[in-house]
């Protein structure tokens, strides 16, 4: 069982992340003691989205092509609405996810990014949430959905939007230090 201050946490995103959804999670589990990288699927610095227009931009610290599940505690997925939908066409982008899926290791979601757990199919009769706009696809992929701030199932955490980071952020340290999740594929 990973105490937070010891934790290594990988966050996945590219061009059009929801700025607030990266870079709430990138201080805030520093600010705990944990060690937060972010890999993506080119070397090039990533621009976020910021309610409607392109933010800052951050580095990335790996290519998602050589990331390591086993180097890592937990998985984040910032959402905004491009973010999801480029990652969830790229191969090495989904094998982390895939990856993650399979380790029991714990992946918290928010936004849109519950399109990579569709992608992955590691949705199916689990317990989620998302943004509202994606619940339809939530639902047809499977997902058990409810309109709720923060929802669990076996150490994958989904919140739905900006608004709900604070429990997002609480929840994924506790679900780290819970360790892995024994976790049925879906």
């Amino acid at each position: 069982m990973p105490f937070i201050d010891k934790a290594k946490i990988l966050i996945l995103a590219t061009h059009g992340y929801e700025r607030s959804e990266l870079r709430v999670p990138l201080e805030e589990f520093p600010k705990r003691g944990a060690d937060v990288k972010i890999a993506s699927i080119k070397k090039d610095p990533i621009k976020s989205w910021d309610k409607k227009d392109w933010g800052d931009t951050v580095d990335i610290d790996l290519l998602a092509g050589d990331v390591r599940i086993e180097d890592f505690d937990a998985l984040v997925l910032p959402g905004g609405q491009m973010n999801p939908d480029i990652l969830r066409a790229n191969d090495e982008a989904m094998r982390v996810v895939r990856d993650f899926v399979a380790s029991g290791k714990v992946i918290a979601a928010i936004c849109h990014a519950p399109w990579l757990l569709i992608e992955a199919d590691a949705v199916r009769g689990r317990k989620m949430t998302s943004y509202g706009s994606i619940k339809t696809d939530m639902i047809n992929a499977g997902a058990i959905w409810s309109d709720e701030p923060v929802v669990t199932d076996k150490g994958i955490v989904t919140s739905r939007n900006p608004g709900d980071l604070g429990v997002f952020v609480n929840k994924t340290v506790e679900e780290i230090e819970e360790g892995r999740h024994e976790r049925r594929a879906a």
